[in-house]
């Protein structure tokens, strides 16, 4: 028997097609149950961060819609509102108009008839001065001629 001795890292004989298989194997095992597991969930991971991304600028937009909805129904409000304040304000003085319309036909009312009373009043107080003063013009008169007047 003979002995090689040979100083080479790597010898071209029958194991290397052997460990060449075995890599391959080795490679496809590894590449069945980690790496393409591993890409999967890595991709998978992917579609979902962009889904959510997605998700966030459609929920941006939404929330940028009902803002704006929302400014909207907030002027419109406030547009009704004044509308209303302003119907009623309105309503308000025409009623106002009304009871101050009401009040100075009242107080009209009110003076003609003291004015009416007033003057039936004087027109009395003078029948009643005209009678008194021909009475008093007449005593002083007689008094004032020592003898009775006939009238």
């Amino acid at each position: 028997m003979e002995i090689i001795s040979t100083t080479a890292l790597i010898s071209i004989n029958g194991t290397l097609i052997a460990q060449l298989v075995s890599f391959l194997i080795f490679l496809f095992i590894v590449n069945r149950i980690m790496i393409r597991p591993l890409q999967n969930s890595m991709a998978q991971r992917s579609d979902h961060i962009e889904q959510i991304k997605q998700d966030i600028v459609d929920a941006e937009e939404d929330v940028k819609h009902l803002s704006a909805e929302v400014d909207e129904r907030k002027l419109a409000v406030r547009t009704e509102a004044f509308e209303i304040a302003n119907t009623l304000e309105e309503s308000g003085s025409k009623k106002a108009d009304e009871i101050f319309g009401s009040a100075k036909e009242e107080i009209e009312a009110l003076r003609a008839e003291a004015e009416a009373d007033i003057n039936a009043k004087l027109a009395e107080a003078r029948k009643h001065i005209k009678a008194e003063s021909e009475a008093l013009a007449i005593s002083v008169m007689e008094k004032i001629l020592d003898r009775r007047l006939a009238s």
